[in-house]
């Protein structure tokens, strides 16, 4: 009997009402129950475990898809004070992004990771400064975040074939998707059943963020068949569960 593949999914798929495109979903991440770790548990992407550096997902600062997303934030650190950011004085001293060799457009890192992570100890707390302003003012923190902040762990893979017609494919962000440098991380949190431990289906925990992705009627449609594939007598459960 041949092994079953460790890393299996289910995927759902149907074309967009009003686009030509067929939507593509992990339907084995999106029903399990993984969620945010951060400050319990999360041992961080560096090549070794640092629970206690309390960088999460933030070590290497925000790479920005282009200069739009980075200008998107803009007008959020403006709004930060200096009991919100840690390093505030530093990023209106000297700036707080930066532009690689290759073009690449990223936060400033300040002793080892991201220019708004707020380290152990702040009097403000720790984590995200730009998602704890955002929360602090009653405001979503994916507006005030970098897109690859608050899209992770979600990835939206696109593809357009040669007669115009997009296929949009959503599942969870593997170590690959960092390029190589991912496989160096000793912790990835799709890979740990540590962090499979929400109190909802994650296509309902991040329903803002994949709204934001897919558009709220798409969201529906996609939250309809989910909740249909959740009845089923048995459902893959995800792999990083399964280690348990």
């Amino acid at each position: 009997m041949p092994a079953k593949p460790e890393d299996l999914h289910e995927y759902i798929s149907f074309d967009d009402p009003h686009e030509d495109r067929t939507w593509v979903f992990d339907v084995t991440f999106l029903l399990s129950n993984w969620s945010c770790i951060y400050g319990a548990g999360c041992e961080g992407v560096l090549t070794g475990p640092a629970s206690e550096l309390a960088q999460g997902c933030c070590s290497y600062g925000a790479h920005f898809i282009d200069a739009d997303d980075r200008d998107s934030i803009e007008p959020y650190v403006a709004r930060l004070t200096a009991d919100q950011w840690q390093h505030r004085a530093k990023g209106r001293r000297g700036g707080w992004h930066t532009t690689d060799a290759d073009g690449t457009m990223v936060t400033r890192l300040v002793d080892g990771a991201c220019i708004f992570l707020n380290r152990p100890g702040f009097a403000g707390g720790i984590g995200c400064a730009l998602h704890s302003a955002a929360l602090a003012a009653g405001e979503r923190p994916l507006d005030w975040k970098p897109d690859v902040c608050w899209q992770l762990p979600l990835r939206l893979h696109e593809h357009t074939d040669d007669h115009g017609h997009i296929t949009s494919t959503l599942r969870e962000w593997k170590r690959r998707d960092w390029g190589d440098g991912g496989f160096e991380f000793h912790w990835w949190c799709t890979d740990d059943s540590a962090a499979f431990v929400g109190r909802q289906p994650t296509f309902e925990y991040l329903h803002d963020e994949i709204t934001e992705l897919t558009g709220a009627a798409v969201y529906e449609l996609m939250a309809a068949q989910l909740r249909k594939h959740r009845t089923k007598p048995v459902v893959l459960p995800h792999p990083a569960a399964r280690k348990r």
